[in-house]
């Protein structure tokens, strides 16, 4: 497939720090090839087992006990936890600056792959001569660009008694001394990084001590034993949960489905307080689950149009990613009609178990 074809730009989405990202669509078929690539190499954890340093978007681990270890912002801000002194490196246009030669390495030397299944890999995997934000393997294959160099250099840091984790391309280095030096920590990452044609964006980097500030990795506080949501973000969270109940007393606004798009949002916040523990929890999820979104009449012509449709895709796309979508997301439909049309969601659902997805 030409080049030209296998990507399309989409709008450029903001960064926080006011610079844009320019990220791509790939072609549907690109888009179903990277998803196995996703599912039967860089997702099996029987093939690649992720260090405990790596966080973000990437599976959680299991030890050889078939404990779960989590892999997320959360599991990442708690290995800094007593932390007295933090390092935050930030590495630059991090896809844009993968080259297609780190690209093919990871398939040839990693998982030793042929050379000529290798570049054909590569190919699939980057546009043009990198990699590309959007792509979905992306994120994994710039988490193993450093499989050669990072765990020596881990092995060095460690041995001055310093933590380190990297989340994608955001590292941190803590110390438990308050007014810890990094020169060292950061000499040794910046040459591991230029190794790969990496380079540090410097208005990103900073160290932080506790004698100045609270301190925080990924948002969360880390001068205790557990991550912590800052306060004043479980004070928004509470006013989220207020403000989604004076909604809820408004006439039919709960069959709305802009109360869904509020109740799903605070819902998702609330969460977060269970991810770190917080004793407020119990109570907010209590007081969400007393307004859940409830479904119109429109809700039930919605449905049967869904599953209609669903029948219709079934013989030609019950395979493809698409369908599977479209298959959940009906299946999360007639949870909410459920709730004031039990009847038609029974026998609904049980038109979908005939035509259930098919895995590849």
């Amino acid at each position: 497939m030409p080049l030209v074809m296998r990507y399309t730009t989409v709008e450029a989405q903001p960064k926080a720090d006011g610079s844009v990202r320019s990220v791509s669509n790939p072609h549907f078929l690109i888009r179903k090839i990277q998803r196995r690539l996703n599912k039967r190499i860089f997702s099996n954890g029987a093939l690649i087992g992720w260090p405990d340093y790596i966080f973000g978007s990437i599976p959680n681990q299991f030890d050889a006990l078939g404990v779960e270890a989590d892999k997320d912002y959360i599991a990442c801000a708690a290995r800094h936890c007593g932390a007295k002194s933090i390092l935050h490196l930030d590495v630059q246009s991090f896809f844009d600056n993968i080259h297609r030669t780190q690209v093919l390495a990871i398939f040839e030397d990693f998982l030793k792959y042929s050379e000529a299944v290798s570049d054909q890999l590569a190919d699939i995997c980057c546009n043009g001569e990198n990699l590309v934000q959007g792509a979905l393997t992306s994120s994994y294959l710039a988490t193993l660009c450093l499989w050669d160099v990072e765990g020596e250099m881990v092995n060095r840091l460690n041995r001055k008694s310093l933590t380190y984790t990297r989340f994608v391309d955001d590292i941190t280095i803590s110390s438990k001394v308050a007014s810890y030096d990094f020169s060292y920590a950061q000499g040794i990452v910046q040459d591991m990084l230029a190794s790969k044609d990496l380079p540090i964006n410097s208005g990103k980097t900073r160290v932080r001590r506790i004698s100045s500030e609270a301190l925080t990795v990924h948002g969360l506080r880390v001068n205790f034993s557990q991550p912590r949501l800052p306060s004043d973000e479980v004070r928004r969270i509470r006013s989220s949960v207020q403000n989604v109940e004076k909604l809820a007393v408004e006439s039919n606004y709960r069959q709305s489905h802009s109360y869904r798009k509020d109740f799903n949002r605070c819902m998702g916040r609330v969460n977060k307080l269970k991810r770190v523990g917080h004793k407020q929890h119990a109570d907010l999820l209590k007081r969400l689950r007393e307004i859940l979104p409830l479904p119109s009449f429109k809700d039930i012509e919605r449905a049967h149009l869904m599953v209609a449709r669903l029948k219709d895709s079934y013989q030609a796309k019950g395979d493809s990613f698409w369908y599977r979508r479209r298959f959940y997301a009906t299946h999360e439909r007639l949870t909410i009609l459920d709730r004031s049309f039990h009847a038609i969601a029974v026998k609904l659902r049980g038109e979908l178990r005939l035509i259930r997805p098919s895995y590849d």
